[in-house]
Order: C-alpha cells, then sequence, then structure tokens
C-alpha cells in the first residue's frame, strides 16, 4: 500500500509539472564583470493575441564608461526576429541618438553592444522579440486587403531592459 502511495505521488508530481505553464524566456545581459537574467517586461504570444504584462522593471547593472554589453538570448528568442535598442551618452554627457541592429537570421543567440568610444556610457539596452499583430483601424475594426484577408503589423512581443548606472564622478 505504501509503494501505491509513493508512486502515485511521483506520478502526480510529473503530470503537474508536464501541465504547469511555460515560463517566459529570459535574456541575460553582462558588463563589467557582473550578469544579471532579465525576465520579459511584457511577453505576448507570437501573434499578440494572449499576452503577460509581467509588471518587471529594467534590470540594473553598475558599468564604467566604454564597457561593452553581451547581450544572450535563448532559442525561443533566437529562432525568431529580434532587435537590440541602445541608448547612450557621449563623453560630454549628451543624450545620443538610439541605435537599434535586427536579427532575422534564427541563429544569432548573442550580441554585443560596443560603445562608440571608451568614454562614452550606454545607459540602456533593450532587448525586442518581434511578433506580428492584425492591423485595426481607429475604431478597432480589422484592416483587410481587397481579398478580405486580414492585414499584419510587426511589433514586439516581448521586451527586457537593462538599465546601466555609471559610477559617480568623483574628485580624488
Amino acid at each position: 500500500m505504501r509503494r501505491s502511495v509513493v508512486a502515485l505521488v511521483a506520478v502526480g508530481a510529473a503530470v503537474l509539472t508536464g501541465c504547469s505553464a511555460p515560463h517566459p524566456p529570459e535574456v541575460t545581459f553582462y558588463t563589467d564583470g557582473e550578469s544579471v537574467a532579465a525576465p520579459p517586461m511584457d511577453y505576448c504570444d507570437a501573434l499578440r493575441t494572449e499576452c503577460s504584462v509581467t509588471g518587471g522593471d529594467p534590470v540594473v547593472l553598475d558599468s564604467r564608461p566604454g564597457r561593452p554589453v553581451q547581450i544572450s538570448v535563448p532559442s525561443e528568442i533566437a529562432e525568431t526576429p529580434w532587435l537590440v535598442i541602445v541608448q547612450s551618452l557621449d563623453p560630454e554627457g549628451n543624450l545620443l541618438p538610439m541605435r537599434q541592429e535586427v536579427f532575422t537570421d534564427g541563429t544569432t543567440h548573442a550580441h554585443t553592444v560596443v560603445p562608440e568610444t571608451s568614454g562614452h556610457q550606454p545607459l540602456v539596452v533593450e532587448v525586442q522579440q518581434l511578433g506580428a499583430a492584425q492591423a485595426v483601424d481607429s475604431e478597432n475594426n480589422p484592416v483587410v486587403d481587397e481579398n478580405g484577408d486580414p492585414q499584419l503589423v510587426v511589433s514586439p512581443r516581448g521586451i527586457w531592459s537593462l538599465q546601466l548606472d555609471p559610477p559617480e564622478q568623483r574628485d580624488d
């Protein structure tokens, strides 16, 4: 009797584990000797019909100017179109235009953001996994083509964000 109870509990645990909802993928950021795994701030299915707002804040790492930021994405992201958006400061503290790089080959699992010079400071590095959503007009009606087929627009289905904190400027 005891063996059958133990076996039943083991089977029940396996069934519950197999039926649990999959966790959204995490992105790993690394800079200046430290790394952090970032959960998505928002995450949707590929057609953006089911979304979960995780309420996550950007992850934070300390980083000195000029340090590269390495990004590692899991297969769930790498096998789909994804992009990196970077916001930086120049050595004088001026905000630079955002840079972005798009990956569509389905095989890129990592990317390194390299600052323009040793004095440039990345402030925000964001990863967006792209999906498609049905286009709607101003009254929220589906937009269709002349054949009645729905029109799709590309939009982020997942967003992961890293905020970089530069060290305080000190007079030593």
